[in-house]
């Protein structure tokens, strides 16, 4: 394995409350999940999280939503089913880090607000669990939830792209067990490519598995913007990357909002 260090941060104080997730008759037969969702002004779409996360939740899984700074109602919608609701400064890095240290998983699963798990748990979504070596971290093919065309064309782009590179970006769920994330020191707390600098690390130590399922994400994004514009921002921004300009000098160009601080 690699060599082991701190996660940066990991001082933090995190306000804890414990909520629906807790009233469980009984513990999952699989190794538990902790699904780690990092949010920001995303009441919309965690009152539809609420529903998909219901099922796992009732199996003796955990859902941790992790706010960076919310001004809308993320926080009092994310309380009514998260099993802990916790702050951190902005930026996913951060937060998921935060998140995965309030976890008691043996798997995490890194999911954005946009993006729904199947139905089912764990282990119907892995293609087998008894392979040698066993699998330590993958993610899952995408599906756009929108019958329009040209999105069959981009999620398939997105699908052979994670194929054959093996890294996998934020929308696909990545999962890791949660001793493979210690010992590589988490996510580096950077403001934009965290999930493929923790792809490349991972991939070092393990192939990754692509399970049988597929999430679905909504096409919110991509309605704001004409999708083959958007499709070529995000590849200028990944080559930018791979050329060695750092993650906080792309952030403009990926969006002015987005927190760097």
């Amino acid at each position: 394995m690699g060599t082991r260090r701190r996660i940066p941060g990991a001082g933090m104080r995190a306000p804890i409350r414990l909520e629906r997730c807790r009233d469980r008759a009984d513990p999952p037969a699989a190794p538990r999940l902790s699904i780690i969702m990092p949010v920001r002004n995303e009441e919309r779409a965690l009152a539809i999280q609420e529903t998909a996360l219901a099922p796992l939740c009732h199996l003796g899984h955990e859902v941790i939503v992790v706010d960076g700074g919310s001004r809308d109602e993320s926080i009092q919608v994310a309380s009514r089913f998260a099993t802990r609701v916790v702050m951190s400064r902005p930026g996913r890095a951060w937060q998921m880090n935060a998140g995965a240290r309030a976890a008691s998983g043996a798997i995490l699963i890194f999911l954005h607000a946009d993006t729904l798990l199947p139905p089912g748990d764990f282990p119907l979504w892995l293609p087998s669990m008894d392979r040698d070596p066993s699998p330590v971290w993958g993610f899952f093919p995408v599906r756009l939830d929108s019958a329009d065309p040209i999105y069959r064309l981009i999620e398939t782009g997105i699908n052979l792209r994670a194929r054959l590179t093996r890294i996998a970006t934020g929308d696909q769920a990545l999962w890791v067990l949660r001793e493979y994330f210690e010992q590589l020191g988490g996510f580096a707390e950077i403001p934009l490519m965290e999930d493929i600098e923790f792809s490349r690390r991972l991939r070092k130590e393990a192939a990754p598995t692509i399970l049988g399922a597929r999430v679905s994400v909504s096409v919110r994004r991509w309605i704001l913007e004409h999708p083959i514009r958007l499709i070529l921002r995000m590849w200028l921004l990944r080559m930018a990357y791979a050329c060695g300009i750092p993650p906080r000098r792309l952030t403009a160009f990926y969006d002015r909002t987005y927190p760097v601080e």
